[in-house]
């Protein structure tokens, strides 16, 4: 996945701002830990007239931050596009970003995290008795050193594992893809932090049904 000269991988969908990717109508400012599934999606239903711009995945590691860099790229964008629609859902924003899209007539994801969303908005709210499990999703399991361990220090004080997972009781790897590598790695994840694995094939789940909204 590339646009122009510059690469798209997963270190860079983690780190850098993507320009659009290709030209349309429409706007959609997403996370980057959401680019691969949502240029999947693109190439699967020939919605030619979405554009892709991608702010820094790590931003979830800063979820004040959202909510501006969201009106930054608006501010930017508004007349180069017909519409705009946010492909974040709450993320952390405590309802700021939700506020911001309501007031500026954009729409955007439904739902608290795209953990609820890929595993279906519905579906996930009826796991109300799993405030003990751990998430992570295809681009968290290959970015988890970067978005888990270098973050929380633990490859520095691999002893805080259990002041930051004790609580915790199972991790719960929502695969979009059947990759047997991928679920290799989401289970050596899981034994590193000490925590029974599951393993959940939920797809894109409403990710396609909220991007037809756009």
């Amino acid at each position: 996945m590339s646009t122009g000269d510059q690469p798209i991988n997963d270190q860079t969908l983690t780190d850098q701002e993507i320009a659009p990717v290709k030209s349309g109508s429409t706007l959609l400012i997403a996370c980057g830990a959401l680019a691969h599934e949502i240029l999947a999606l693109k190439e699967l239903n020939g919605w030619d007239h979405l554009a892709l711009r991608c702010l820094p995945a790590k931003l979830h590691l800063f979820p004040e931050k959202i909510t501006s860099e969201v009106a930054r790229v608006v501010n930017e964008e508004r007349e180069n596009f017909n519409s705009i629609f946010v492909v974040y859902a709450d993320c952390g924003t405590g309802g700021q970003l939700a506020a911001y899209c309501a007031e500026q007539g954009i729409e955007m994801v439904r739902g608290s995290h795209c953990y609820a969303f890929y595993e279906g908005v519905d579906a996930f709210a009826a796991h109300d008795d799993e405030i003990t499990a751990f998430y992570l999703t295809d681009f968290l399991v290959r970015q988890f050193d970067a978005f888990v361990i270098k973050p929380m220090g633990l490859d520095r004080h691999p002893q805080l594992r259990d002041a930051y997972f004790g609580n915790y009781t199972k991790l719960v790897y929502q695969a979009q893809t059947d990759n047997p590598a991928l679920t290799e790695k989401a289970r050596a994840c899981a034994e590193r932090l000490g925590l029974a694995f599951e393993r959940r094939l939920t797809g894109y789940g409403d990710l396609k049904r909220e991007l037809s909204r756009a």
